[in-house]
């Protein structure tokens, strides 16, 4: 008893001895509160610039847009840090203001289930989800996203990426279908098994006589090939056909020895180098 009551005494200062350790920041990051101006919906956008960004005051820079931010944010630092320090990194997060019951059923996650997904579908298990949002996400992305960062910093808005992973990777492709001009390169890692003759479907005319070239990047891991395979060897298949024209450098990797998420550090490495490869040649 004697020394449950020390402890209990004693537990306040642990506590305070705890927190008294600061919480880690990614140096060179700024996170930004945003608003879907056609939904009202709240988001975020993580904002990593590169370590020359001030010193370079005469600089543009490309811009890597990317999905899932929290997740990513991490891994896209450390392969930029190490194979292309010259980009800004922009993540966008998952919706800030969900509801109460949607964040404690799903997760702070679930905006990606709607946000992500392009068919308009409902599914009597989960009632409060509404799918098939992605048109008003990436109008979200094209109207608030690109204008606030490219007002905001020194950009080159000739020059932006994609990059999504899993259900981004799906995003992805639809924004390649639907506004192909919305991103000059698109990295789409283990997009998940949507049927590819629908998003053809939705092709956009600018795929097939574009305004400037576009380049794709897509994956999946050696043991996701029973799953993946199919949808991304086809998906390749006919983006190489000859009628795109607007299509330049087109990139598939099967990460050997991996699956889903256990591939995406190896992904996100290629497909760095694969892009920094694609770059015009610095005249410095």
């Amino acid at each position: 008893m004697k020394k449950i009551l020390v402890f209990l005494f004693l537990l306040p200062f642990f506590n305070v001895a705890a927190s008294e350790h600061k919480l880690y920041s990614m140096p060179g990051t700024q996170v930004v509160p945003i608003k879907d101006t056609i939904s009202n919906k709240q988001y975020e956008l993580l904002i990593k610039l590169p370590d020359s960004y001030e010193k370079n005051k005469n600089k543009n820079y490309p811009v890597i847009y990317y999905t899932d931010a929290v997740e990513h944010i991490a891994l896209l630092s450390s392969a930029s840090y190490m194979i292309w320090k010259d980009v800004i990194l922009v993540g966008i997060s998952w919706q800030k203001d969900i509801s109460d019951e949607l964040r404690q059923k799903y997760g702070v996650h679930v905006s990606r289930f709607m946000d992500y997904t392009f068919k308009k579908t409902q599914n009597p298990r989960h009632p409060l989800v509404i799918f098939g949002q992605a048109d008003t996400h990436l109008a979200f992305i094209r109207k608030d996203v690109f204008k606030f960062v490219e007002s905001n910093y020194r950009t080159q808005p000739n020059n932006r990426t994609y990059f999504g992973f899993s259900a981004g990777g799906v995003f992805g492709v639809y924004a390649l279908m639907t506004q192909p001009d919305s991103f000059k390169n698109y990295i789409l890692g283990s997009p998940l098994d949507e049927k590819v003759p629908t998003l053809f479907a939705q092709q956009h005319a600018d795929l097939t006589n574009p305004q400037s070239e576009i380049n794709v990047f897509t994956s999946y891991g050696e043991l996701e090939k029973e799953r993946q395979g199919p949808f991304v060897d086809d998906f390749v298949s006919q983006l190489s056909n000859e009628k795109y024209k607007g299509l330049g450098s087109i990139e598939k990797l099967v990460v050997e020895s991996y699956g889903h998420s256990d591939s995406s550090p190896i992904v996100a490495a290629h497909s760095f180098k694969w892009l920094k490869n694609l770059q015009p040649k610095s005249k410095e």
